[in-house]
């Protein structure tokens, strides 16, 4: 191999490793659990520092902070209505407490009932992906404050 082969080897290595470690390409895949955590207790200092009304308008405009690829944030009442959804607003303002996903499992029940004990948990079910548009496994984090439910949740 000659020293100009070498380099521009070298530089086509160079320049592939710099796309594939962007972070671009990096946030291209799933949501993972820690970020599901993360992005909840944002949003729950959000409305903490911001307050209810200025956090459900940033959630319900797709706010970057609260919309990343598939994971999002859903706010709902201890009754189950829907106050925020990053994913889908026309939600906002319905009561989903019967709401079931794809196996008639009614997962709202669940999301209210920990919220209700006051404790954060985890609920699974199925649901579909904003991204591929398929009905997917999810596992969402749960987490109340205030008399709400702060959501989100990944994709498996």
């Amino acid at each position: 191999m000659t020293a100009v082969t070498r380099r521009f080897a070298l530089a086509a290595l160079t320049t592939l490793a710099a796309v594939a470690w962007s972070p671009a390409a990096l946030a291209s895949g799933n949501a993972t659990k820690e970020e599901a955590i993360a992005m909840v207790k944002k949003a729950v200092a959000a409305y903490k520092s911001q307050g209810k009304d200025k956090l459900l308008a940033d959630v319900n405009s797709k706010n970057a902070a609260f919309f990343d690829r598939d994971l999002y944030v859903y706010v709902a009442t201890l009754d189950g209505v829907a106050v925020a959804h990053a994913a889908n607003p026309k939600m906002v303002g319905k009561n989903l407490l019967a709401l079931k996903d794809a196996d008639g499992v009614p997962f709202v029940e669940s999301i209210v009932s920990i919220g209700k004990s006051g404790k954060t948990g985890w609920v699974d079910y199925k649901w579909p992906n904003p991204v591929t548009k398929q009905i997917d496994e999810k596992t969402t984090y749960v987490e109340a404050h205030d008399g709400l439910v702060f959501c989100a949740g990944v994709y498996r």
